[in-house]
C-alpha cells in the first residue's frame, strides 16, 4: 500500500531538516514510540507500542536513513517485529521544498505487514497506516513549529 501527502511547516528548510534527523524529535512524533536511540549515520533502534484492531503489540526494530541529499531529501526505512502479532516494515521518501509559508514536506510512504496483523484485512490495515502517517506528520509539524526548546 502506498501513502502520499504534504505538510507545510512554518519554519525554514534547515530547521525542518535538523528535526528530521533528530532522535528526540522523531521519538516525540512517532505514535506509540516508547524508545528511540541512535543517530542518522548508524540508524536508530525503536520500541513502538501499537494496537491494530484487536491486536496489541510492542514492535522492536530498526530505522535507517538512506539516499540522503543534505537539506533536501532522504529515504527513511523501518522494520520491526511484534512477536506473535507479526511484523511491520515500510519506508518513506521524504523531500523538502521552500514555499512562501516556510517549508513544504512531501512524502511517499509504503507499508507492509505480516503474521497475525496481516489477517485483520486490508481495509483495517490501510486505515491504520493512513492514521499513523497522518499522526506522525501532524506531530512533526507541531513539534517543529512549537515553542522553542532550550
Amino acid at each position: 500500500m502506498e501513502l502520499k501527502g504534504t505538510r507545510t511547516i512554518a519554519a525554514d528548510r534547515a530547521t525542518v531538516w535538523k528535526h528530521l534527523n533528530d532522535a528526540e524529535t522523531l521519538k516525540a512524533c512517532i505514535p506509540g514510540c516508547q524508545e528511540l536511540t541512535g543517530n542518522p549515520e548508524d540508524g536508530f533502534e525503536a520500541v513502538v507500542k501499537q494496537k491494530v484492531g484487536p491486536v496489541k503489540a510492542t514492535f522492536k526494530g530498526k530505522v535507517t536513513l538512506s539516499d540522503i541529499v543534505e537539506g533536501q531529501s532522504y529515504k527513511i526505512t523501518g522494520e520491526g517485529s511484534g512477536g506473535v502479532a507479526g511484523f511491520a516494515k515500510g519506508g518513506a521518501d521524504v523531500s523538502l521544498a521552500d514555499v512562501d509559508e516556510g517549508t513544504e514536506l512531501s512524502y511517499v510512504a509504503e507499508a507492509k505487514v505480516g503474521g497475525k496483523i496481516a489477517q485483520l484485512g486490508s481495509r483495517l490495515i490501510d486505515g491504520f497506516a493512513r492514521k499513523m502517517a497522518d499522526s506522525f506528520f501532524d506531530n512533526f509539524r507541531a513539534e517543529v513549529e512549537g515553542p522553542a526548546k532550550d
